[in-house]
């Protein structure tokens, strides 16, 4: 069974299939696709078409990329008949897919249909659908690294999906299996293999085995319904996104309930586990039952009303209306609502605040909503752990007396974390009923779908004006202690020195949850002293609403509502213009910091001082962010940004405030995002003891086993898996040179799975403030010479696939974003340099072998060693003044890279002046130019069988240019 081979996997895998109801069919190439398509797209559509009509509809099939021939497939193509003698009779409609029943589409499967496109590929198992390839599987044997079949993927997107009519473009999903773990996967072109997905059932216990996958997601009616109701097509990004089990659960739970019962519910689903995605696919089916009058999307706060409504329109242009104002969500609920031109306007989906939910049902306009009070109205409560415990929830299910209401929450309230308020202690199980579906944060991490904290408890008092830190965390609750400004300044001199550390080297954002405004506004004073005597470099924000009195654990401190006063408690005259005064000179460090205009003075533009704030760092994931100059290191918050906030690229959270139960796992959760392999956890630095709070949340929120589960294992354990990962290595390379002498690519393939194994350990590692080289059984050299083989033979993989060579490295994942750390650019190299100059002929050499050294061992650096090794060689030793080095690098640069452009036109046949101008576009917008673009900077259009091999080749020439002479030359 453990050698079990692809062969043999295949041919049960179709005879699985085929007793499930596929139809086999054999189809050898891109000829027998398309005859195979036509049959089947007649029988589906109950017609018959001739070579001419069929030849129109493969036009319309082959027109667009991946992302418009997923809307393609769901809509329907017409074309109008024409008789014998050319009049035309009457207008044909095809369909290509059933959504509303689904298991009217017609089912097949065939196995290794052979496509050439750059090269020549063989496919796995096909499924088609009416004729469509929607689903690829590709099988790898068992034993085998399952990223193997994922980047076989990957590779024929590449090289031949596109050919014989794109028709492998139209598929939805993919599956990857070896066999003994399948996954799937949605057909997107910014895919990682942290978007493949393990089928589960319903108490998120996951389905590996291919024959019970291929028994519970691969038959007809489940997969036809996957592919109908499941995908979604997120217009912001162009790309098809697939919901995972639990979401798909989740949703059917809440229809089932609407559609049989008129009972609420919740969905228990953990922070980060991708609620919005799940709440607006029940919220667009919801709005096809016929019985449903209109959706409510409800949020507690306007920066989450905002941030929800970009989402849902993301999912599906146009398909929600934010209200403004109270008067608009009456207009709303009333269908009579105007756009911004005064046009009618009628949704089917509304999203509003509670505050204005509230209003609506109150005073005047409570009248006006009279007439449709008994309509079916559903409503779905965002983070419904919320300002949903209090008068506003009676008030809503008093005056909608036919409506039902669906709660998600990643934290609900028990018994053990409700807090009294008018109505007494209320439970999230009181406001809504059952839980429909459980997905919590143990499940989660299992399935790798959000990270695991990494806790470091930091600082121990022996009296309240000694302070000084350590490891452990004394029982300590003094408010005057916590608030001495010795210990703020410690505090940021802590955070000042390992922030680099923890975010790799500024690579990630850091949120500062504090006290009280008070503190907020001390940190911020400590930290711009310290920036001005140039103790540090840090970029820092900070946003509160000003007047807010934060000391109780229920303030609120969001952005001001239109009609709601947000301050937790009356404030001095003193107070509110102390801290606006306040708030106003650091928004102006930020406008200078990044030449913005914010300020307080006028409420709108306070809302978009919250806003930069949060794009700056929702959006430092994006290729086209530039780091440089939108870099924010770290914002001071006191409860803002705590909930509801997500950004991938913000990993680390300070914590100097008490926090408790749903707040602490909450407020942890903004660092717990995946993110590739390099962020391996969120990190939390806990300034006060919170060691017991952390244990009891992390319990209350999902059993009593889950805290080594949650949180990473202490350093020296860490320690342990290392030394375990580097005696492998050594089991296979004793020393970095015995990576020469590896006789096979086998072999060179263990060496690449041991050292990346060791690579992911270091990187846990050195994420932990204790980290030291010495506590290791490897030096930092010999660590760096062994990353310099392992890339050394990424380099070779690259090379060989460039000459067509099939190689078994090719399919390892080497994981390259784990070298991403060091901030080590150009401008680094060259203070390098400036120090050779001064150095004697053996301290030189040694300096001189220490800078290829670097240069090989960063990844971002390797492109440019030949070019800076030939610097060093030939144009060092002529410069006398060490001042100049750095303007003669440039020249020298500058010189190289007119060179290597003439030389890359001259080879390729280019127009020099617009072929830079293709680069300078790239450049700015990250965006690769399509090859129309390319084709007009040749000298002669090339023939429509050589296009795209001359094509992707300029492209790749295109990217290695910038590759080498523009990026990493700054930042």
């Amino acid at each position: 069974m453990g050698h079990q081979s692809e062969a043999i996997l295949e041919n049960k895998l179709i005879k699985q299939l085929v007793g499930l109801g596929y139809t086999k069919v054999s189809i050898a190439d891109g000829h027998a696709l398309v005859a195979n398509l036509k049959s089947q797209l007649e029988a589906f559509n109950n017609d018959s078409y001739t070579d001419k009509e069929f030849d129109t509809i493969l036009n319309d099939l082959a027109k667009g990329n991946v992302f418009e021939k997923a809307k393609k497939l769901r809509d329907r193509f017409s074309f109008i008949r024409t008789s014998a003698t050319g009049e035309a009779e009457e207008t044909i409609y095809v369909r290509f897919f059933d959504s509303e029943n689904w298991n009217n589409n017609l089912f097949q499967v065939t196995n290794q249909v052979t496509q050439e496109g750059s090269y020549k590929n063989r496919y796995d198992v096909t499924l088609l659908v009416n004729g469509l390839p929607l689903v690829q599987i590709e099988l790898k044997r068992r034993g085998t690294e399952i990223k193997e079949a994922f980047n076989q993927i990957n590779r024929y997107q590449l090289h031949s999906f596109w050919s014989n009519h794109g028709l492998f473009q139209y598929v939805q999903l993919f599956v990857i299996s070896n066999g003994g773990n399948t996954k799937y996967l949605a057909n997107n072109k910014l895919q990682s293999v942290k978007q493949t997905f393990f089928w589960a059932d319903t108490n998120n216990k996951n389905i590996t085995e291919i024959i019970d996958f291929a028994s519970q997601f691969l038959n007809p009616n489940h997969l036809g319904k996957m592919i109908a109701k499941y995908i979604v097509i997120n217009e912001t990004h162009k790309i098809m996104m697939i919901l995972r089990p639990y979401q798909y659960y989740a949703v059917e739970a809440i229809i089932k309930q609407v559609q049989t019962t008129t009972d609420n519910g919740y969905i228990w689903h953990t922070t980060g586990s991708g609620k919005t995605l799940t709440s607006f696919k029940a919220s667009q089916i919801l709005m096809e039952v016929p019985e449903v009058t209109k959706v409510v999307f409800v949020v507690d706060r306007k920066d989450l009303d905002y941030q929800t409504m970009k989402e849902f329109n993301a999912f599906k242009e146009g398909s929600v209306d934010t209200t403004n104002n109270t008067n608009s969500l009456v207009n709303q609920f009333l269908g009579t609502f105007k756009d911004k031109k005064g046009v009618p306007k009628d949704s089917d989906l509304i999203i509003t605040t509670i505050q204005k939910l509230n209003n609506a049902i109150s005073g005047h306009y409570r009248n006006k909503l009279e007439p449709i009070k008994n309509e079916r109205y559903v409503f779905i409560f965002d983070e419904c752990h919320r300002s949903q415990f209090g008068k506003t929830h009676n008030k809503i299910t008093e005056f909608f007396t036919n409506s039902q209401l669906f709660g998600f929450t990643g934290t609900p309230i028990f018994a053990d974390n409700a807090s009294k308020n008018d109505l007494g202690k209320r439970t999230t199980k009181d406001l809504f009923g059952n839980c429909l579906h459980k997905y919590v944060i143990t499940d989660a991490i299992k399935d790798e779908n959000v990270l695991r904290f990494g806790i470091e408890y930091v600082g121990k008092y022996k009296n309240k004006s000694n302070a000084f830190f350590d490891i452990e965390v004394e029982d300590i609750d003094k408010r005057e202690v916590f608030n001495d400004p010795k210990r703020l300044s410690k505090i940021a001199d802590y955070i000042i020195a390992r922030h680099s550390q923890k975010t790799f080297d500024k690579d990630y954002s850091s949120l500062f949850a504090v006290s009280s405004i008070d503190n907020a506004i001390k940190y911020y004073d400590i930290f711009q002293k310290k920036k001005e005597a140039g103790e540090h470099d840090l970029r820092i924000a900070t946003i509160f609403t000003y007047g807010a009195n934060e000391d109780s654990d229920f303030a609120i401190d969001a952005l001001p509502d239109d009609e709601m006063l947000q301050a937790a408690e009356p404030a001095s005259a003193y107070t509110l213009s102390h801290t606006r005064d306040k708030l106003e000179s650091y928004i102006a460090d930020y406008n200078a910091m990044y030449n913005t205009s914010f300020t307080t003075k006028d409420q709108q533009q306070f809302e978009n001082y919250f806003k930069d704030i949060s794009k700056r760092l929702k959006e430092r994931e994006k290729i086209t962010f530039d780091d440089e100059k939108d870099r924010l290191d770290i914002v001071i918050v006191v409860n803002m940004m705590l909930t509801g906030f997500d950004a991938k690229k913000v990993n680390t959270l300070y914590v100097d405030k008490n926090l408790k139960q749903h707040g602490l796992i909450q407020a942890f959760s903004r660092t717990n995002r995946t993110l590739g392999d390099q962020k391996s956890q969120g990190n939390i630095l806990c300034f006060r003891n919170l060691k017991k709070a952390t244990d009891d949340a992390i319990t209350l929120f999902s059993n009593k086993d889950a805290i080594e589960v949650v949180t990473m294992p202490d350093y020296e354990a860490i320690a342990v898996k290392f030394d375990e990962a580097l005696k492998n290595l050594r089991d296979i390379t004793p020393t970095y040179q015995s990576v020469n002498d590896l006789a096979s690519e086998e072999d060179e393939a263990a060496f690449v799975q041991a050292f990346r194994r060791l690579l992911r350990n270091m990187n846990v590692l050195q994420s932990y403030t204790a980290f030291e080289w010495d506590d290791l059984h490897i030096s930092e050299k010999e660590f760096e010479d062994y990353k310099g083989k392992y890339l050394d033979l990424y380099d070779k993989v690259k090379r060989d696939t460039a000459k067509e060579k099939t190689s078994i490295l090719d399919d390892i994942d080497f994981e390259l974003e784990l070298i991403h750390r060091d901030r080590i650019n150009v401008a680094y190299i060259l203070k390098l340099l400036a120090k050779l100059k001064d150095a004697n002929t053996s301290e030189a050499q040694a300096q001189k072998k220490a800078i290829i050294d670097l240069l090989g061992g960063d990844i971002k650096l390797r492109s440019k060693r030949e070019l800076i090794e030939k610097f060093i060689n030939e144009n060092l030793p002529h410069i006398k003044d060490e001042d100049a080095i750095e303007e003669e690098f440039e020249q020298y640069w500058q010189d190289q890279k007119v060179l290597a452009l003439g030389k890359l036109c001259e080879e390729e046949h280019l127009d020099k002046a617009q072929f830079k101008a293709l680069i300078d576009a790239y450049i700015y917008s990250g965006q690769e130019p399509i090859r129309d673009e390319v084709f007009k900077c040749l000298d002669n259009r090339p023939s429509i069988l050589k296009a795209r091999e001359i094509g992707e080749r300029i492209l790749e020439k295109m990217k290695e240019f910038v590759e080498v002479f523009i990026q990493g030359m700054t930042g």
